[in-house]
């Protein structure tokens, strides 16, 4: 088995520190750390997501993968800045305005830096202004915004209009999510897509910058 190949089978199993070790091993061997991303990480956390909307892993499961993900995403980072790795596209997120709940955003996060995407969190009660200053700021191609609660989730009709209010509506696609989101609520506010999960948000965020 290749380095490479233990290091998706280390990070599929969630085993954090060997996963580090793995890696750093890896780029004193020479390998690159854009091949360590596209054909290691990348791979692995793709399948996992497969996994868990299968069935086959669960949430813990996820989060654990997640967490080994970001603590090596964190060791080659610096080096993927001094290459020529190009982002999928850079996402722009965020919890709305008024909901302090980020444990979905952040795994949602982890997924789509997992599928390459460039991930700006803004974190939490984020108003409509502060999404559009970001996604004007970053050129982001996409905006996702997480909603636990009924009482929030319609605050993301309004940073949807502050966004076609400053002319910015037509140049980024807006994902939609949280537990009481649905694909009806999301097609009845405008958004181009709704994703159930953190895999799911993933994966329609790919289709949406036609990656």
């Amino acid at each position: 088995m290749s380095k490479l190949e233990q290091i998706q089978e280390t990070l599929l199993r969630g085993r954090e520190k060997p996963l580090v070790q793995l890696v750093q091993e890896a780029m004193d061997e020479g390998t690159a750390p854009e091949a360590i991303l596209d054909e290691g990480l990348v791979p692995a956390m793709s399948k996992l997501g497969e996994q868990y909307n299968e069935g086959k892993v669960f949430v813990t499961e996820l989060m654990r993968s997640a967490k080994a993900f970001n603590s090596v995403l964190a060791l080659i980072a610096p080096k993927l800045a001094e290459g020529e790795h190009k982002d999928v596209g850079t996402v722009v997120i965020g919890t709305v305005f008024g909901d302090k709940h980020d444990i979905g955003k952040n795994l949602v996060g982890i997924m789509l830096r997992g599928a390459g995407f460039k991930v700006i969190d803004l974190g939490c009660e984020v108003s409509a202004e502060a999404f559009a200053d970001a996604v004007e700021e970053n050129n982001a191609d996409v905006v996702a915004l997480s909603a636990l609660l009924t009482t929030t989730m319609k605050y993301q009709t309004e940073v949807i209009e502050t966004l076609a209010g400053r002319g910015l509506r037509d140049r980024v696609k807006v994902m939609v999510g949280g537990a009481p989101v649905t694909e009806e609520f999301a097609r009845s506010i405008g958004a181009d897509a709704y994703a159930e999960n953190a895999a799911a948000a993933a994966k329609r965020a790919l289709e949406l910058v036609g990656a």
